[in-house]
């Protein structure tokens, strides 16, 4: 058994540099050993900045290596599918950005490949493993709060760029999948999924109210679960106004946390509220860096797992009417 997972990063771009490069890097028994970027002079540049042993110009090459255990999908959407199939054929464990792929059918054959190959498969959903998610999901374990019947979410950021931005591949839906509801809104999607349990229907509305383009600049979704509780999720990049809001409410008591990416909560129950702070982690991506490192060298399974992530793209289809 190895002590440690040398990873192989394909992207380089604003995510992977903030986030996972560092988490990679910096994990428990973790190494960031190589990475690919098509821009030969950014890939040496990132190798340099972050101490990367070796570069591939081609992503084929990063994975056909052979001192690589694990690689990490920091691509846009319409290449995960492509990249994760070759990955899991070439022997290596997979952890991918999120959304999983453009479509279910895709998510499929992810997980048929990295199950035929005997590899791990994860999909980075790194608000799972947040502090107030984790605190949030115990409240409502633990019944004092009584049944949760209503949630709702919401993320709004302002977000238009100019067609040579380099992440304006977000707004073209053949390659990230579509606008806010796909990008950002998958998360919550994940979340909610994760403290109410299986959802029986979603439905949604995508609508362009401010931006001309081809992905959606606002959407809403409607979600029934398994349990009879129901959500709403609205997500918006033409809102001038920033929102990362959740609130959850029960037969006795609720729960309101003013930003999803922050750290505090407030409890209400029986007349009474309480705040409680249960900070983040420094890096977001580390803790589920080191759950996936955990997964690989002893076995557990990935926090959110090829099926988990399935999920969210099962009820974002719903929502898309796709």
């Amino acid at each position: 058994m190895k002590n440690n997972v040398r990873w192989g990063l394909i992207g380089a771009g604003d995510i992977a540099e903030k986030r996972v490069a560092p988490a990679l890097r910096d994990a428990q028994r973790s190494q960031l050993v190589a990475v690919s970027r098509r821009q030969q002079d950014r890939a040496n540049e990132f190798a340099r900045r972050f101490g990367i042993e070796r570069v591939h110009g081609r992503w084929e090459d990063l994975v056909a290596d052979p001192e690589i255990d694990a690689v990490y999908l920091a691509t846009p959407v319409d290449l995960h599918a492509r990249m994760a199939i070759a990955a899991a054929e070439a022997g290596k464990h997979i952890l991918c950005e999120k959304p999983m792929a453009l479509d279910v059918a895709d998510c499929d054959r992810m997980i048929e490949a990295a199950e035929r190959a005997g590899v791990r498969l994860g999909v980075a959903y790194y608000r799972h493993l947040f502090p107030l998610v984790l605190r949030l999901r115990e409240l409502l374990a633990g019944g004092t709060l009584g049944t949760p019947v209503l949630a709702q979410a919401s993320a709004y950021e302002r977000f238009n760029p100019p067609p040579d931005h380099p992440r304006a591949w977000l707004l073209d839906p053949e390659r990230s999948g579509g606008g806010p509801m796909f990008d950002f809104g998958c998360h919550r999607i994940e979340v909610l999924l994760d403290l109410l349990g299986p959802a029986t229907r979603a439905t949604g509305v995508t609508t362009n109210a401010a931006f001309e383009r081809s992905a959606e600049d606002t959407a809403a979704a409607l979600f029934q679960f398994a349990s009879g509780a129901v959500a709403t999720l609205t997500v918006s990049h033409a809102a001038d106004e920033p929102r990362d809001t959740l609130d959850v409410f029960c037969t006795g008591g609720s729960v309101h946390i003013a930003r999803l990416s922050g750290s505090e909560l407030r409890v209400a129950r029986g007349g009474v509220e309480s705040d409680e702070t249960h900070p983040p982690a420094e890096n977001v991506h580390q803790p589920l860096v080191e759950q996936f490192v955990n997964s690989v060298l002893d076995g557990e399974s990935p926090v959110v797992d090829g099926a988990a992530a399935r999920e969210v793209n099962r009820v974002l289809a719903a929502i898309y009417g796709r």
